[in-house]
């Protein structure tokens, strides 16, 4: 019987120090292990063997990106306004071993490095560019951070900040100056609108100024041609006359007849006038017998003329 009773014991020995020994590391953490006191390794994950009792887990460091909620910070600005920021870090552990002995808790230490730093940020800069600057601040406590969490063995991904509390009186001053900007670009796009119509309105107006132009230009240019081209016709029927006339009086040799109806004629159009004193020398009528005589032989060759068409 006290035979069986070691041999238990033996056996829940055993299982004792077996289930010590071995350790399965999950996906995502490291394992620092000292022995005797002091640090002897790290654990990937996987399934590890360590000798109970001498080796000793110190530490389980979760390696994945993780989020540090950094709680509002009141900080003064370069122009002495006093607002309040909210910010959150990115960061990952890179070194489990670093992290566990360069630092006691290296969250903590995150967060008042970011806490100190941004107050150095912040109190460089007025607050239009607090506003205005949000991704310049945020890339330069991402870039002091890394740099000082580099010795605990984390890596500071990006700072981000969540929001911009400024005191109530600025918050109102925010505000109307927003509503008057949202007035002055309503009054802008009004006044755009009107100036389109305005504009489309003119330029209606000028078409049909154009197009009415056009119209009584081209009217006067037909009216013109028409004009043009009756005078042609009338000064053609004219020049058809005189010809006749001409190559009558050639073929019947009476050209000083001519001369003298001319004359006569003249002195009737001045004579017409009361105002005019006419004198007539003594040599207008000389011709006056030959007139006569031509005025007869004129009219003898146009019977004759017309005759010859008739037939």
């Amino acid at each position: 019987m006290p035979t069986i009773g070691w041999v238990i014991l033996i056996i829940a020995l055993f299982l004792i120090f077996f289930f010590s020994s071995v350790k399965v590391v999950r996906t995502k953490y490291c394992y620092v292990v000292e022995r005797i006191g002091q640090f002897h390794r790290v654990l990937e994950p996987g399934v590890h063997l360590i000798i109970p009792f001498i080796d000793n887990i110190r530490a389980k460091v979760n390696m994945q990106e993780r989020i540090l909620d950094v709680p509002p910070q009141d900080v003064i600005t370069k122009d002495n306004v006093r607002i309040k920021i909210d910010s959150v870090v990115f960061f990952e552990v890179f070194d489990a071993k670093m992290c566990t002995y360069n630092v006691q808790n290296y969250q903590a230490a995150i967060m008042y490095s970011v806490l100190t730093n941004l107050r150095d940020v912040i109190g460089s800069m007025t607050l239009d560019e607090v506003f205005s600057s949000r991704e310049i601040i945020n890339s330069k406590l991402t870039t002091v951070l890394d740099q000082i969490t580099d010795n605990y063995g984390v890596k500071i991904k990006r700072v981000e900040i969540k929001d911009i509390i400024p005191p109530a009186e600025i918050t109102q001053a925010m505000e109307k100056q927003m509503k008057a900007e949202r007035d002055k670009r309503a009054m802008i796009l009004e006044a755009e609108g009107v100036r389109e119509s305005e504009i489309a309105k003119a330029e209606g107006y000028k078409q049909a100024l154009i197009k009415r132009a056009e119209g009584e230009k081209q009217q006067k240019i037909l009216q013109a041609e028409g004009q043009a081209q009756a005078i042609e016709m009338v000064a053609r029927a004219q020049a058809n006359a005189i010809a006749y006339v001409n190559r009558a009086i050639k073929e019947s040799g009476t050209d000083a007849v001519v001369l003298a109806m001319r004359q006569i004629e003249a002195a009737i159009e001045i004579a017409k006038n009361p105002a005019n004193k006419v004198y007539i020398p003594t040599d207008a009528f000389k011709n006056l017998g030959t007139l006569i005589g031509a005025s007869e032989l004129i009219k003898t060759n146009e019977n004759v003329n017309n005759q010859d068409k008739s037939a």
